[in-house]
């Protein structure tokens, strides 16, 4: 596995076979996690397909497994990255860390997607699920 981000907060691994490994510490490391996999799973049931799938999350390790979803991004207009984070807040999050260090491109379809959702927020009237 390939290291790409260890900090205070959070340790993320690549693994050979492109899942994501991203595992908790530090503050708030519990409630993070489980914010974060919440986030994921309301976002995979709203149809939303610029975010990583969760495919794992282990509470006792505090650790999920995501799909990749591309490499980040050095450069992104001011434009393009609120039209993109707005576009997140159609399926009802509210990214709350809306950085360019939070995107990344999947050059498979072309598509820029958002990633890192441990302080994100479900808005108001999103909370159930979609009839």
């Amino acid at each position: 596995m390939l290291k790409v981000k260890d900090t205070l907060r959070s340790t993320v691994h690549l693994g050979f076979d492109g899942r994501v490994f991203k595992t908790y510490h530090g503050p708030n490391a519990g409630e993070r996690f489980a914010n974060e996999a919440h986030v994921l799973r309301h976002l995979e049931t709203r149809g939303c397909r610029f975010v990583p799938r969760l495919l794992e999350s282990d509470p006792i390790q505090l650790r999920i497994v995501t799909t990749n979803c591309g490499s980040r991004v050095e450069h992104l207009d001011e434009k393009r990255l609120r039209e993109l984070f707005a576009e997140l807040e159609q399926f009802g999050v509210r990214h709350d860390d809306p950085d360019i260090r939070n995107v990344t491109y999947r050059g498979a379809d072309g598509r820029f997607c958002v990633i890192d959702f441990e302080l994100a927020t479900i808005l108001p009237g999103f909370e159930k699920l979609p009839s």
